[in-house]
């Protein structure tokens, strides 16, 4: 068993179920959810209606909001664990994955809230992932859907470069949560 709370940082391309799973977690932890679309859409909205955009994906957004999405997530976090709660966040956590001094600030900035970071990662194929945006048909996905060779080359779907807990997305939530709360104790 680790030290500290857990706190689980849920990654994954789009339509992986990193939600979906992470409301698992969270009910079986007793842990507060946080999902960055959630926790920090409202505000990210404003900005997006500043800059004159609707594309939730573009490049302008992004760099104009990521640091603060970012922060807002990281903070509401520690204060829940410093209150012994546990959490899942979820995000996509790119740079995290991809820059081992960046999931390190992380995973200390969550450690000194009292709390153990745990990576896990959403694995998924390139056609489990066009299978899974035409099935759950969100708005947000037909930009993407009508070039998915493009999308995919855009998208990283390389497992992080950082130490992570690897799980099966096609796999049912059962055996997902099941494989990661195993992995806790």
């Amino acid at each position: 068993m680790h030290a500290g709370i857990p706190a689980l940082v849920v990654t994954g391309p789009p339509a992986s179920g990193k939600s979906t799973l992470a409301g698992v977690l969270a009910r079986h932890l007793g842990a507060v959810l946080l999902d960055q679309d959630v926790v920090t859409g409202p505000l990210t909205a404003v900005v997006a209606g500043l800059l004159g955009t609707d594309d939730l994906d573009s490049t302008e957004l992004a760099n104009a909001t990521r640091q603060a999405r970012y922060e807002t997530l990281l903070a509401v976090a520690a204060d829940n664990l410093a209150q012994g709660r546990p959490v899942v966040l979820v995000a996509p956590f790119t740079d995290e994955r991809r820059r081992p001094a960046a999931w390190q600030q992380l995973a200390a900035r969550l450690a000194d809230a009292g709390g153990h970071a745990v990576l896990v990662w959403l694995r998924l194929s390139p056609e489990q992932l066009l299978a899974r945006m035409r099935g759950r048909a969100a708005d947000r996905d037909r930009g993407k859907l009508v070039d998915m060779p493009g999308y995919l080359a855009r998208v990283d779907l390389r497992p992080p470069e950082v130490e992570h807990l690897a799980v099966d997305a096609s796999d049912d939530l059962a055996t997902q949560a099941r494989t990661i709360l195993t992995s806790l104790s």
